[in-house]
């Protein structure tokens, strides 16, 4: 049913606008994507741009990534509300106050029982929420901060989550790498209809809303 969608749009030459709840209907038929949370436009703009660097909540669960909400310090490193640190990596300067989320990939997350040494910059003890099998990984989720933000997700091997005895429950310690973690400037974007208006070369084209709830 996509494909032909696709070729019926593409043939035709015509806009249209999306409206689904399933990421694949916006990486297979969009060429653009607003994500929109809480009755409210998250973020939008090119469909890989926006699932490969997410700035909201639900644009990060969509994207399969993981999503820190905070505000750059005068040195460079995203302070969240509960006072953790996050170092990263950002492509544009941000400025001190700014608010901003650090981005990283599940794959990404090394899980010990204890505190680790070495060179993480990134390190927090969590709680063990939930554990799912994912093919040939297990995916270690940690306990939400908070009602509003999804815990932190790691993916491990089977034999590593059998090694350390990972149940739910279980409190580890999740560390990251710096080169790991991208940081992005939260950007205001305005309504649907203005951000069909405003953006050149739409004629043509489909753009998918893609709705969540937090």
């Amino acid at each position: 049913m996509r494909a032909v969608l696709r070729r019926v749009l593409g043939a035709a030459g015509r806009s249209a606008v999306l409206v689904t709840h399933d990421v694949l209907d916006a990486v297979t038929l969009a060429d653009h994507v607003v994500v929109l949370q809480d009755g409210r436009v998250a973020e939008s703009g090119r469909t890989a741009a926006v699932l490969s660097a997410p700035r909201s909540a639900f644009g990060a669960r969509l994207a399969g990534l993981n999503l820190i909400t905070g505000s750059i310090e005068s040195d460079g490193v995203l302070r969240t509300a509960t006072g953790e640190h996050w170092h990263g990596v950002s492509a544009e300067w941000l400025a001190p106050g700014r608010s901003a989320v650090a981005v990283f990939a599940p794959a990404a997350v090394g899980v010990f029982a204890d505190l680790p040494r070495g060179s993480p910059r990134n390190v927090v003890e969590v709680q063990i929420a939930e554990l799912e099998s994912r093919g040939a990984a297990i995916r270690v989720r940690s306990a939400a901060a908070d009602a509003r933000t999804p815990g932190i997700a790691a993916d491990v091997t089977p034999d590593a989550a059998a090694e350390l005895w990972l149940t739910a429950g279980t409190r580890v310690w999740f560390a990251v790498k710096a080169q790991e973690v991208a940081l992005y400037g939260l950007l205001r974007v305005a309504s649907v209809a203005s951000i069909t208006r405003a953006t050149p070369g739409l004629c043509g084209q489909v753009t998918a809303s893609v709705v969540g709830t937090s």
